[in-house]
């Protein structure tokens, strides 16, 4: 997969980049701190930033070298699906979440997507609004998918190319 881009309307002071192992223990935080419970283990957060088909980025913040945000990218060979996009509380609407967003859908348009489909909190306000004003669609509720929580998720999608 290629390599993150530069992105011009990012927040100045943030860099998005490819994530590498010597990332796993900000990510490891970052997850604990974000998802708590729900978070991905160490040893998934390795195979998921190196397996086949992925393609993670994170979002630096060019000042403390702190990463502030990360986020994921699964292709199948046809259709592509985010599978996390998280930002630290301190930089929350700054507008990191929609720079990685923005990073993903690049990567998927590259690749030649179908459509981009990915599945969120029902209670994630901010996620939705993020993913809705990206033009993404509900397409469905999935019942107590987010585990131990027993919280459902809405899919979404958004369409690169289009239907006949």
């Amino acid at each position: 997969m290629t390599d993150a881009p530069a992105y011009p309307d990012a927040p100045a002071d943030v860099l998005v980049r490819p994530l590498t192992r010597a990332d796993l223990d900000a990510l490891e935080e970052m997850e604990r701190l974000l998802f708590g419970s729900g978070a991905w283990s160490r040893a998934s957060l390795a195979e998921e930033i190196e397996g086949p088909g992925r393609w993670y980025v994170g979002a630096q913040d060019t000042a403390s070298g702190e990463l502030v945000g990360y986020a994921g990218l699964w292709f199948d060979g046809y259709d592509a699906q985010v599978m996390t996009i998280g930002t630290r509380p301190q930089a929350q609407g700054r507008g990191v979440g929609r720079l990685l967003l923005d990073a993903l859908l690049g990567e998927a348009r590259e690749l030649h997507a179908g459509d981009v489909l990915l599945e969120v909190r029902v209670d994630n306000e901010p996620a939705l609004w993020l993913y809705e004003h990206a033009g993404f669609e509900r397409l469905g509720r999935r019942k107590g998918y987010y585990q131990p929580e027993n919280v459902d998720a809405w899919t979404m999608r958004l369409r690169l190319t289009t239907q006949p």
